[in-house]
């Protein structure tokens, strides 16, 4: 091996750092040796006047202190400690200077008398003359005030760490409450994580990797005329990845790597959040070239002058202050990089967006087949599965799944898997995972009367037969009566189609199939019941949304009122259009509906078959309702014609309630791959 390799495995020595508890220990220390080497009085042995005058007779005492008037102190002399009676006092003897016993005179005028008295019976080489000394004793008295400020310190330091958030990082000292807590990540530092555990997201990869090779090979940038961007902005909905990205960054980069959450900033005292904030771009510019990621920004960045109702002094607007004065500070040659991610990025401040401060905005969104195939292949490496199980066959049965759903799942099938006391988890284990993911915790113990479960059969057989007939609704998967988490007693789940784009038709078989519950219950019983809220609530979304936001009702025209419409103190229309749209829009649902009702009538012996085969199974797939009923007619892209399809009259009167439109229409956030009950 090399002796640059040599040189890289070494690790460098951990650096002496002082620190306020040095000052603590340093205290505890002295007062120790003090007390051992001065106050060891405390220990000497206390004896009576007789004992003295046996000692002074047997010519063993050397000298005799009389202090304060009041304690007499008796020094043996060196050649009488070899006595056996003097034994254990020389052998627990730390200091020979101290005195060896001690007692009380008593009043000084009888204590002289017995001296002289003493004296005048011994011989001459016998007599002791007692030395009188006064000392002060101030030991007590600095204890005394030593004690309660130790005290004091200790519950003011104790209170001060709670507060500034409890007892890791800098931040948390009494003294360096307004130091950042950023972490900080450079070559030594564990990240496991690389860009080979990020799949899904090849394209925010490559754009976060530019950065990551920019820091890296700057000249190679730079030759061209190019900078360094100063901020990286990572947006998508939850569990898409954006932390996950940049640990991947964390562990890629070969630059000191800084993350710090956005609330990490907040605190209760005033002045504190900017303070870490321009700690830790001098830390910054000290490492530089570094990054610095900065996640949930929006717990600093949210817009200015919103909470105008709060008082002039905002602790996160003097925070966002301080953040844009830095990012505007530091010159592009520094090489720092800000990085920061939130799936908020509307109520973010415009100066914070603005190009040179965030340059780059890159998008994260919710993984297509192919994305979703990928990540299930990176989940599926630390989990021990069967053959069956095959992560194309997952993607498909997961749209709209974000990164963490299917990291969840994965997880989730192998705790099934353990429960079962099985070897590996199998695709059972699976679709057992995303059914508790989807619809909750499988409740087969709920005590359901026979009443209740056969009208949750036909409404569940409703949706399931409307979905079958319908062109445009996505295709079934599964029906179950089986109740799941909290107030779900049966869903029916399907798997929609990856469009980006919805047409008018598409959203009008999508209404009728959610009202296609609540019409079989119409149609079998000619009652309904409370099971439709759910359904309803979404019907009801999907048609304000076609009127108001999509422009797809031909009575209200072609206008948009989505970004208008979020003050809710004022409405961008008056209240003629107002009306106008609440009519068109119960218009909408009421077409629907009596196109659902019509479908089940045309299907009313498939509705039934479909419903007892629930009311017996509790759960049929799609296998078993091609067997049930025959296969889907929509197999194909394209009208089967009237002659061949007798529903078509109605699909048809339906369609027209509202002129269809040819214009590209974004899909709605709103739909669901799954009706519910």
């Amino acid at each position: 091996m090399s002796e640059e390799n040599n040189n890289q495995d070494k690790k460098p020595g951990n650096k002496f750092t002082f620190n306020s508890y040095w000052i603590y220990g340093s205290i505890i220390l002295g007062l120790i040796i003090f007390n051992l080497m001065f106050l060891n009085e405390i220990s000497t042995e206390t004896i009576n006047f007789q004992k003295f005058v046996e000692m002074v007779e047997a010519g063993d005492v050397s000298k005799i202190e009389v202090v304060n008037k009041k304690d007499a102190r008796v020094y043996i002399k060196k050649e009488s400690m070899t006595k056996p009676q003097y034994k254990k006092l020389s052998e627990t003897t730390f200091n020979k200077a101290r005195p060896s016993y001690v007692f009380n005179i008593g009043p000084p005028e009888s204590f002289a008398n017995d001296i002289n008295a003493l004296n005048a019976r011994v011989s001459p080489e016998l007599r002791v003359y007692p030395d009188y000394v006064d000392k002060e004793n101030w030991v007590g008295p600095l204890m005394g005030w030593l004690i309660p400020i130790f005290l004091f310190l200790g519950l003011w330091i104790f209170m001060m760490r709670r507060v500034s958030g409890g007892s890791g990082g800098p931040g948390a000292q009494i003294f360096n409450i307004g130091k950042s807590k950023a972490t900080l990540f450079e070559k030594d530092s564990k990240v496991t994580v690389t860009f080979a555990d990020v799949a899904g997201l090849e394209e925010a990869k490559e754009e976060v990797m530019e950065v990551v090779d920019f820091l890296k090979h700057p000249k190679k940038y730079t030759a061209l005329g190019g900078k360094i961007p100063k901020g990286v902005l990572l947006v998508g909905p939850p569990g898409t990845g954006k932390t996950l990205l940049a640990k991947a960054v964390a562990g890629e980069a070969a630059v000191p790597f800084f993350s710090i959450s956005g609330s990490d900033f907040v605190e209760m005292f005033v002045g504190v959040g900017a303070s870490r904030v321009r700690d830790l771009f001098k830390q910054a510019r000290e490492k530089a070239p570094c990054i610095v990621f900065i996640d949930e920004i929006d717990a600093i960045g949210r817009a200015r002058g919103r909470n105008a109702f709060q008082g002039g002094n905002d602790e996160r607007e003097n925070t966002l202050n301080q953040l844009l004065v830095e990012m505007d500070g530091f010159s592009t040659d520094k090489g720092v990089i800000l990085m920061a991610a939130t799936n908020r990025p509307d109520i973010l401040d415009n100066a914070l967006m603005r190009p040179g401060r965030f340059d780059r905005q890159i998008g994260l969104e919710r993984p297509d087949l192919v994305g979703r195939e990928a990540i299930f292949k990176v989940h599926l490496k630390n989990i021990k599965k069967g053959l069956s199980v095959d992560p194309k066959i997952l993607s498909e049965m997961t749209p709209g799944f974000a990164g963490a759903d299917i990291a969840n799942v994965c997880n989730e099938a192998a705790l099934v898997a353990a429960r079962r006391n099985k070897t590996e988890v199998d695709l059972d284990d699976f679709h057992y995972a995303l059914d508790r993911v989807i619809g909750g915790l499988e409740k087969r113990n709920k005590l359901i009367s026979p009443e209740e479960k056969e009208i949750i059969a036909y409404h569940e057989a409703g949706h399931a037969i409307c979905g079958w007939y319908l062109e445009h609704a996505s295709p079934l998967v599964k029906v179950t009566i089986v109740p799941r988490g909290v107030g779900t007693l049966g869903f029916a789940q399907y798997s929609p189609k990856e469009e980006y784009i919805t047409r008018t038709e598409q959203m009008l078989d999508r209404m009728c199939m959610a009202l296609g519950g609540r019409a079989a219950e119409s149609v079998i019983f000619d009652k309904i019941s409370t099971g439709a809220q759910s359904d309803l609530d979404h019907v009801t979304k999907m048609a304000y949304s076609m009127v108001s936001v999509y422009g797809l009702d031909a009575e209200v025209g072609n206008v948009s009122f989505y970004g208008l419409s979020q003050d809710q103190f004022s409405k961008p229309y008056s209240e003629d259009t107002a009306t106008l749209i609440d009519n068109r829009v119960r218009i909408i649902i009421d077409g629907q509906y009596a196109r659902a009702q019509e479908l089940l009538r045309s299907h009313k012996g498939d509705l039934e078959v479909l419903a007892k085969t629930l009311l017996e199974k509790e759960v049929i797939h799609k296998s078993d309702i091609e067997r049930l009923i025959g296969a889907r007619p929509w197999v194909v892209k394209g009208h089967p014609g009237k002659d061949e399809d007798p529903v078509t009259d109605a699909v048809d009167q339906g369609n027209n309630l509202i002129p269809p439109i040819p214009n590209f229409i974004p899909k709605p956030d709103d739909d669901p791959d799954m009706e519910q009950i």
